[in-house]
């Protein structure tokens, strides 16, 4: 349904640097890069931006979360992983959230600028 979502960034190249090794992970690619703002996506995906804010000073908003769907837990794993070693602040570590061992495993973390992201796959366990 949701087909772009973008945050806003205090340092441009931080955070490119930043996303570009979450994205790697993810399979994903920048589909367009500017001098304002950096675009990511997947074949099959929708875009997220990251880019400075249109008019004043770029924060994180109270409540805002994006999430993005990895093709496994063992990716879910390996970029809120990567998150933290990129100075990333952990909001959730990976798991199962809820009853079903087949449902929602999910890793919840912040960039570099203070905004929230969930990296999740829902379904049954890797194979």
């Amino acid at each position: 349904m949701i087909s772009l979502a973008r945050f806003g960034t205090r340092d441009l190249d931080r955070a490119k640097s930043f996303y570009d090794e979450l994205a790697a992970l993810l399979g994903a690619v920048r589909a367009f890069d500017r001098p304002d703002v950096v675009a990511y996506k997947t074949p099959d995906s929708g875009m997220l931006l990251i880019g400075k804010p249109f008019a004043g000073d770029a924060s994180p908003g109270n409540g805002n979360q994006v999430g993005i769907q990895a093709a496994s837990r063992a990716t879910v794993d390996a970029v809120h992983a990567r998150a933290m070693a990129l100075g990333g602040q952990c909001e959730g570590k990976p798991g199962i959230r809820g009853d079903d061992p087949n449902g929602f495993y999910g890793a919840y973390f912040r960039d570099l600028d203070g905004n929230k992201l969930v990296i999740f796959r829902y379904g049954a366990p890797d194979t």
